[in-house]
């Protein structure tokens, strides 16, 4: 049976690799985890360190930023399909 990790526990097990205290063949066997899934999330954890550290302020406003173009974007489309609508029914009358 497939055994499936929290993101916590993920992190540990990738912390550990990183620090390489044991061998992954240890720690896999010791959490009950694939060596190769092991070094998976230590290759995850390397790559995305810096986003720990990144502004949060910074994330939050290029969320922000997205959700406003996707409004933006549904609300130019709904114009679109409104004039078109208008377009038939003054053209049907």
């Amino acid at each position: 049976m497939k055994k499936e990790f929290s993101p916590k526990q993920k992190a540990a097990i990738a912390l550990e690799a990183w620090r390489e205290t044991k061998s992954i063949n240890q720690i896999s066997s010791e959490y009950g985890a694939h060596p190769v899934q092991v070094g998976v999330w230590k290759k995850i954890l390397a790559e995305n360190a810096e986003k720990a550290f990144c502004d949060k302020q910074n994330q939050e406003s290029k969320e922000q930023q997205q959700l406003i173009d996707r409004l933006y974007k549904i609300v130019g489309q709904r114009d679109l399909e409104l004039d078109w609508l208008k377009k038939k029914l003054h053209l049907e009358a």
